[in-house]
This record gives C-alpha cells, structure tokens and sequence, in this order.
C-alpha cells in the first residue's frame, strides 16, 4: 500500500515545508495566489513557461496539502478559481523572502556578468 502524504515523517521543520512548497512551480504559483483569488487561465497565461499539465499537477498537490482552496462554477465553459487558504497565508512571509533573496539573486549575477563583460 502506498504511503498516503500525512504518513511521512520528517527529519526537521525545513523538510516538512520543502516537501509542502517545493517544487519547480509550486513558489510561483503561491506568490501569485498572494494577491487573492485567481482563476486557472490567469495562472497559466501569467506563468507562460509552465505546461497545463504542470500546472495542473501543482494545483492538485497545494490543494490536497490544504494550501489553496479550489472552487469549480457549474458554467460552461468550467470556471475554477484558486486561492490561498487561511493556513497557506501562513507562508506568505516565506514567498514574500524568496522574491526578495532572488531579487538580490538578480542583481548580483548584472554585478558579475558587468565585471566579466568589462575584463573583455
């Protein structure tokens, strides 16, 4: 029988996030469900490297570890909406500091490629 996700157990607190928000997409996708609710084709069109399918794997796995909420309109077409739930708010000061690390990310690798540019 396969292990179900809340049989793991982790060998620290940073595991236990890592296994909940890591992944290629999972960072993207919260950061941009932290300016409320989104629905499906905004995420795509807004994250145009990810694959539909990608995303929809990411979506499903956030939902099933109660961080986003997944609302479906009897409409056709479908409408669904995402967005974060009282529990995944708890990770905005996270995503919020990963933009932030990556912004100096961003502008350290201008530094080095403006110095190495320069020595040529």
């Amino acid at each position: 029988m396969a292990k179900r996700k809340y049989d793991y157990e982790y060998g620290c607190p940073v595991e236990a996030t890592l296994d909940v928000i890591g992944g290629k997409w999972k960072g993207v996708v919260l950061f941009r469900l932290l300016s409320g609710t989104v629905r499906f084709g905004e995420l795509r069109r807004s994250t145009p490297n990810i694959t539909q399918r990608a995303l929809t794997l990411q979506l499903r796995e956030l939902e099933r570890d109660e961080v986003i909420n997944r609302k479906v309109y009897a409409k056709v077409p479908p409408r669904v909406e995402y967005s974060l739930t009282e529990f995944g708010q708890g990770l905005e000061p996270i995503i919020l500091g990963m933009k932030e690390w990556g912004v100096q990310y961003y502008d350290r690798i201008k530094q080095v490629k403006s110095v190495e540019t320069a020595k040529k």
